[in-house]
């Protein structure tokens, strides 16, 4: 699959795992794809993007969005709003395991802590593809074949990151950035079904 893809949307993969490294994490998820996206310049994406109001000032409160996310152990606004209807405070929680075990402690999947290896740090290794990231691939591709593209740009990538529920499609859409209107932007009015 990837032999179809642009250089932009192989950049954002790349740039996805490299995030993922930094963080710590193991697993590349959807929000290291978003947070790649969110770098881009000069792309379709990066293009679109801006064309829906998310300039870089914007696009700084997502990265806060996602960050926020992330400390909630990968939950977003919605799970949590439904463990708050069955009493459970996520923000509680979250500052209780934070001030025993420090900031991000929940952030889960991370590297060190003494976890299968010597004093050093445990896991060393490029970070696997989670399943969730893979979805969002194979959706990409699903996408660039509904438009009958040839190839698929971080633009497909974009929009597959907000074709499917999750903490990154929240998140745009909370920054005005939903699929509907991603296609808009970039296809024109007609909506093309994928997969």
């Amino acid at each position: 699959m990837f032999e179809r893809f642009t250089k932009d949307a192989r950049d954002v993969v790349r740039d996805a795992v490299e995030r993922c490294e930094a963080s710590g994490v193991r697993t590349v998820g959807p929000e290291h794809l978003l947070l790649a996206l969110l770098d881009r310049e000069a792309s379709r994406g990066s293009f679109a993007l801006t064309a829906l109001g998310l300039g870089e000032e914007r696009r700084e409160s997502v990265r806060r969005a996602l960050e926020e996310t992330r400390r909630r152990a990968g939950l977003s606004r919605a799970d949590a709003d439904a463990l708050a209807g069955l009493g459970i405070d996520i923000s509680e929680i979250v500052s209780r395991v934070e001030e025993a075990h420090g900031v991000g402690a929940m952030a889960g999947d991370r590297r060190g802590g003494g976890r299968g290896g010597s004093g050093g740090g445990g896991w060393s290794g490029r970070p696997r593809f989670g399943r969730d990231a893979k979805d969002v691939l194979e959706q990409s591709l699903r996408i660039a074949l509904a438009h009958r593209d040839r190839h698929i740009g971080d633009e497909h990538l974009l929009l597959a990151l907000t074709a499917r529920p999750g903490p990154p499609a929240e998140t745009l859409a909370d920054h005005g950035v939903t699929h509907a209107a991603l296609t808009r932007v970039l296809h024109g009015g007609g909506e093309a079904q994928a997969g």
